[in-house]
């Protein structure tokens, strides 16, 4: 019990502190960046000014609409273009894919997350969280446990209260 106290402090300090330095959180769910960040692992990020990225930073970001991607990707910058029209855009490429993201892209607000570090797995618990079934037993379970101690320690106590109570009786009243 001590140790599973003990794991989940751990992982909440794991989720608190760098959220209290100011990191983002993102769980890596595809396998575009092995070998850097794998797959269930979270990537910790930063939030930067859009003008200090430069080409080998990560960044987690919302591919253009007509690219067909849903949901953010993190994958990093492999070119940095200036165009009069468009501004800066880049272009992006996972570290295990083969060839870059077909799209180019400007990105709209003025601070970017760039990844700074990550831990491996840990997202797997946090997607876990996700399970209402696994919530109910993270909280149902040791629920339960506390709730069966206190009535058993509460019938222990009635018991035990039960049986005092003749000898109580029979100290007032002694027998004629």
């Amino acid at each position: 019990m001590t140790g599973a106290v003990g794991l989940a402090m751990a992982l909440g300090a794991t989720m608190l502190i760098p959220a209290l330095l100011g990191y983002e959180r993102y769980v890596i769910t595809g396998g575009s960046m092995t070998g850097t960040y794998d797959r269930g692992s979270i990537l910790f990020a930063e939030k930067v000014p859009s003008s200090d990225l430069k080409v080998g930073d990560v960044i987690t970001f919302t591919p253009p609409p007509d690219s067909g991607h849903r949901g953010l990707v993190t994958h990093r910058i492999l070119s940095i273009h200036h165009d009069r029209r468009q501004g800066r855009f880049y272009r992006t490429k996972g570290d295990a894919n083969r060839s870059p993201d077909p799209w180019k892209f400007s990105l709209p607000n003025r601070r970017q997350p760039r990844g700074v570090f990550a831990i491996p797995y840990l997202g797997f618990a946090l997607g876990a969280l996700g399970i209402r079934e696994v919530r109910l037993a993270l909280i149902g379970v040791p629920a339960l446990a506390i709730a069966f101690s206190l009535l058993l320690g509460m019938w222990r106590e009635a018991g035990l209260e039960a049986r005092r109570e003749p000898d109580a009786i029979a100290e007032r009243d002694p027998p004629s």
